[in-house]
């Protein structure tokens, strides 16, 4: 049922919006390395990102997720990553979504889309964090919900819309959903963040929200910073992806929240913009000739999550002048052709499987399950951006590694001090 929903919706789009009636992940598709024109490939980010959220707001939203999500995951942690895995696939969701649903321009079928994803959205949330749902989703028990919460605030701190959409009611169990997470002891890495970025939302919509908490996540990752525009993860530096996954997005966020609250000087936010837009141009160039990247570290899994940080700097309109919009659009393009089109990334019934490039079980950590998976959404930031920005509406251009591996001119790259 929820696929023909699903294909109802997608075939009421304008026929250059279609682009063939299958879906990421059906065998039929290659992954696509033509450059193609930004109206086509918002067309494409459009229906890919509904192909990965739909089941999540949709079972959700008839309190049906726990009743129905498959909880894939490492031998012999289904019963711990099951306890997790539901709350990983709202939040992880709503981080990427969220600057979507946040759009609000007349722009015909997208419109209509946005305005019945953003329902779905507000009832799913309202479902998750209703102690009376079958669905009340878990924010205390393990360390995992600590992670996912922040996720969670992360999409209303993208989409105030959001949080406008919800009842009093709602509110104020979403509020206590966030607030009980703090009985959670974050690790002294990364994590830091997550009780950071719940502690922001908290200030953003209550007007109150743990100071300390925020000021020490910011204040660690200041001593961390490696220099060249990478943190370490904690006191060491990790090869992976984190950098993108976790730390710049949410320090970023996390910062110009609390500059926004008047309670930080924006001075700092402009050293940690500076950095992020370093750490973006590294990003561009790890994006392989044909959308592939390298894959090492952790959570690769997340797929084209691994690409957050160049997203969001171009959602936020920040991109160095090294990087042209329409450059970066054809760059994410590519990536999520690579990481979402591969046969097996999806399973029968629409979702998520373990994996980079299809189906690869064991590639997947042991805290890596189903819910886990939905980080993906988050390299669809710029959907946040109208179809009228230069990001979409520039023609379509090759990125760093194809300008070079095709034998064009390209400038030399140079670290940056501070």
């Amino acid at each position: 049922m929820k696929r023909r929903l699903f294909t109802r919706l997608v075939t009421a789009l304008p026929v250059s919006w279609q682009i063939g009636n299958e879906r990421p992940g059906d065998p039929a598709r290659q992954p696509g390395h033509v450059l193609t024109t930004g109206q086509d490939d918002r067309a494409y980010w459009v229906k890919t990102i509904l192909a990965v959220a739909d089941p999540v707001l949709s079972a959700l939203a008839q309190n049906r997720l726990k009743a129905t999500m498959p909880v894939e995951s490492a031998a012999g942690q289904e019963m711990g990553r099951r306890a997790v895995s539901h709350l990983e696939a709202l939040g992880r969701t709503m981080a990427g979504l969220a600057p979507w649903l946040e759009l609000n321009t007349p722009d015909g079928a997208e419109s209509q889309l946005r305005q019945r994803y953003l329902a779905l959205a507000r009832q799913a949330i309202a479902n998750g964090v209703d102690p009376n749902s079958p669905d009340y989703l878990n924010f205390t028990k393990n360390g995992q919900p600590l992670v996912d919460a922040a996720f969670l605030a992360h999409g209303l701190i993208r989409s105030p819309r959001l949080w406008q959409a919800l009842s009093a009611t709602e509110q104020v169990n979403l509020v206590r959903a966030l607030q009980a997470s703090r009985v959670i002891k974050p690790g002294y890495n990364n994590w830091l963040l997550f009780s950071a970025m719940v502690e922001a939302a908290l200030l953003k919509y209550t007007g109150s929200g743990d100071e300390m908490r925020m000021d020490y996540a910011i204040r660690q990752h200041q001593a961390w910073y490696k220099g060249d525009g990478v943190y370490g993860d904690g006191p060491d530096f990790h090869w992976d992806y984190y950098n993108s996954y976790v730390i710049q997005p949410m320090l970023l966020d996390v910062v110009r929240t609390v500059v926004d609250a008047g309670k930080a000087d924006k001075n700092l936010l402009e050293t940690l913009l500076g950095r992020a837009q370093r750490y973006a141009i590294v990003q561009e160039r790890l994006i392989h000739a044909d959308g592939s990247f390298a894959a090492f570290g952790r959570s690769l899994a997340y797929r084209c999550g691994a690409f957050q940080l160049l997203a969001q700097v171009a959602l936020q309109q920040s991109l160095p002048p090294e990087l042209p919009p329409a450059q970066v659009r054809s760059a994410l393009t590519a990536v999520m052709h690579r990481t979402l089109d591969a046969p097996g990334t999806f399973d029968a019934k629409g979702w998520l499987r373990i994996g980079l490039c299809g189906h690869q079980p064991s590639i997947g950590e042991t805290y890596i399950s189903t819910g886990s998976l939905y980080l993906c959404s988050v390299a669809f930031l710029p959907l946040g951006l109208p179809a009228t920005d230069p990001f979409w509406s520039g023609p379509a251009t090759d990125w760093t590694a194809r300008k070079i591996w095709s034998g064009q001119d390209v400038k030399a790259d140079h670290a940056i001090k501070g």
